[in-house]
């Protein structure tokens, strides 16, 4: 009975990409972070690393966490967008492997030099840029052609992080250009989910006279305002011209909230969701650029916001859609979803809070409590969506074919 039930499990996970990678990368998200708790209690072992423990950490979060399921909604999306076929099971395996070599390799690093970990996780970004690099250059339009640059660029900082890490020069710079590019890679996302469930929203509550656009001259400001920050970021920091470009990226974020102003239907969970995704970037620059502009020490509270309150609000609606939707199952309206992006983003506005210098005296508390939050919002999404994930299709339908 067991054998019997551990082979369905294993031909429903192969069924499609997103499968084993949304699954992979709510696990990390617990593991890792529990991990870290551990260790900082002096709980747990945590090696002497490359880069420091810190390094290792926020190393983590950007390209295991986000990383995996990076893979999952690439391997699927490029598949609704361009019409082509799955993935095959053994080019998935293979990414696996890498993904997971990576993570071990790094943890190893210490005994083992960053290499191997190079190695696994530069091999991971280049198949994964390869295998979505064909259908996106061969579509006519080549109107998502932006998820191959993005990759493409992901993977050079990838490569620039472990040569800092191999020179023992300032690996923390080329994470911190990865943040900026991760949250460029959300705004192009989010503007292509957004129409979706936004106009889904608007026609289910009777439909309005012009449907919702994610207008392209709004997301292009963004991301190049995005853009010339991380590249001050890196090349000036400290600077106060870095100041000024990081409020000048939370002042276009915020201009791209102007699309989403479409009444009542802004309530609804699929459209609240990724609208505060943008407020958690807005505000995440603006602290970094108040910060700098005024000798504050408020940096690592904004790129906290950055990652664990906008990436990771983005990753949870991006998987509660793209894991239902593309496994039989139609959209998840349980009460779950929502309580776990209200806990999302309140371990990303504790963890900030933690880390200004106001709060100092909390630090433990804030961070301990910012933990927690994140530990049960990823739990719950683990046990909400492992049926889904895990499960057969209930739709009679085939592979990551969309639920009718």
């Amino acid at each position: 009975m067991k054998i019997a039930r551990f082979s369905a499990l294993t031909v429903n996970l192969w069924l499609c990409a997103f499968r084993p990678f949304f699954l992979l990368t709510a696990g990390h998200a617990v593991v890792a972070l529990a991990w870290w708790l551990g260790a900082l209690a002096g709980l747990l072992p945590l090696p002497e690393l490359p880069g420091g423990a810190v390094v290792w950490h926020a190393h983590e979060m950007l390209f295991g966490f986000a990383g995996a399921s990076i893979a999952g909604f690439l391997l699927t999306a490029i598949i609704e967008f361009t019409g082509t076929p799955a993935v095959d099971r053994r080019t998935v395996q293979l990414l696996l492997g890498l993904w997971a070599g990576g993570r071990l390799c790094y943890l190893l690093a210490g005994w083992l030099g960053v290499l191997p970990a190079a190695l696994c996780d530069l091999a991971f970004l280049a198949l994964l840029t390869a295998r979505i690099a064909g259908p996106l250059w061969r579509q006519p339009s080549r109107r998502h052609l932006a998820f191959f640059h993005a990759l493409a660029a992901l993977t050079v900082i990838h490569a620039g992080f472990y040569q800092a890490l191999w020179r023992g020069g300032d690996a923390m710079a080329w994470l911190l250009l990865g943040v900026g590019l991760m949250m460029m890679l959300i705004v192009i996302a989010l503007s292509r989910i957004s129409m979706r469930l936004v106009n889904d929203v608007l026609e289910r509550q009777g439909g309005i006279a012009a449907p919702y656009l994610a207008r392209p001259p709004r997301r292009k400001l963004a991301i190049f305002a995005i853009g010339l920050f991380s590249a001050a970021e890196f090349f000036l920091p400290g600077n106060a011209v870095a100041g000024w470009l990081a409020l000048a990226a939370a002042a276009a974020i915020l201009n791209l909230l102007n699309d989403w102003h479409v009444g009542r239907a802004l309530w609804q969970r699929w459209v609240l969701i990724p609208y505060l995704v943008y407020w958690a970037m807005a505000v995440g620059y603006a602290l970094i650029g108040l910060g700098l502009l005024t000798g504050g020490n408020w940096n690592s509270a904004g790129h906290h916001l950055l990652l664990a309150g906008a990436m990771a609000l983005s990753i949870l609606i991006v998987m509660s859609v793209a894991g239902r939707l593309h496994s039989g199952h139609g959209l998840d309206h349980r009460r779950w979803l929502p309580g776990a992006a209200a806990l999302l983003l309140g371990a990303g506005l504790l963890r900030a809070a933690a880390s200004l210098p106001a709060f100092a005296a909390a630090y433990l508390p804030l961070l301990h409590s910012a933990a927690t939050l994140w530990l049960v919002g990823w739990s719950l999404y683990l046990l909400y969506s492992w049926q889904a994930l895990a499960g057969p299709r209930p739709d009679g339908g085939k592979g990551c074919d969309e639920a009718g």
